[in-house]
Parts: structure tokens; sequence; C-alpha cells
């Protein structure tokens, strides 16, 4: 498992980290150049949903298919949470038969439904642990 963390850089302003050497610049609405922790859950949503249905696409499009998938949920402040999140998959199915095309939005929808880890996970719900360790003790 990839050890993930976040390091403050400054007022509501954090430096996501990968073990792999990934980083990604995370901050509240205000701050230009950084997505916010809930931009970040929709886009992982997004690629999710696109990795997951990836290689059905790849052998009934072919391989430089091309695709943009937009994600969408206003937040509920007063709950702090997204009641709704909505993916929309942007893809060009013109050179496909009708049968084709409904045969091609099955096999995506059951790839996304069967191994897009991130949708499942907010579908179902999941339990959340938090603790704090004191770092200046040794």
């Amino acid at each position: 498992m990839t050890e993930l963390w976040v390091e403050r850089t400054g007022a509501r302003r954090y430096t996501g980290r990968s073990a792999r050497g990934a980083e990604v610049l995370v901050g509240s609405e205000d701050v230009e150049g950084v997505f916010t922790p809930g931009e970040l859950m929709k886009i992982a949503l997004a690629a999710c949903s696109g990795m997951a249905s990836d290689a059905p696409l790849q052998r009934r499009l072919g391989a430089d298919y091309s695709t943009t998938i937009r994600v969408s949920g206003p937040a509920d402040r007063e709950q702090e949470r997204y009641p709704l999140l909505e993916e929309r998959m942007e893809l060009d199915l013109s050179g496909l038969s009708a049968e084709e095309r409904a045969r091609v939005l099955t096999v995506v929808e059951r790839a996304i439904d069967q191994v897009c880890t991130v949708g499942r996970t907010l579908k179902s719900g999941t339990k959340v642990t938090f603790e704090v360790d004191d770092a200046g003790v040794s």
C-alpha cells in the first residue's frame, strides 16, 4: 500500500504527497492553484470511473478513444457533506449502431459498478478512524 500524507504549507493550505513522488496542492476555495478536498474526491471518482471502463472501451472503440468524465455536486453546508455526485462521461459513439451503443453503455456501467473502488466506497459508506499523535514525544 502506498504511503500518503499531507503537509501544512500555510493557513488552510496543504501539499498532499505519496511515497511514489506525486504531489497535489490542496486548500480552500479562495486560494488560487489548489484543489479543495471535495474537488479531489470528485476527481478521484471521475478518474476511477474512467480507469474502470478503460479496458472495455478500448476493446470497443480502439486504443486511442477519447473521453472526458465530468463530475459535479454541490456541498450541503448545513451537513458538511455532498448529498449527490453526478458523473457524465462524454464519448463519441457516432460510429456505432444503436445496438452497439446500448452494449457499450451496459459494459461501461457494469465495469464501473464492479471495479471502481472510489465509487463503490462512496456508495456503500466506509468507517473512518482518526487519532492525534504527539510528534514531540519520542
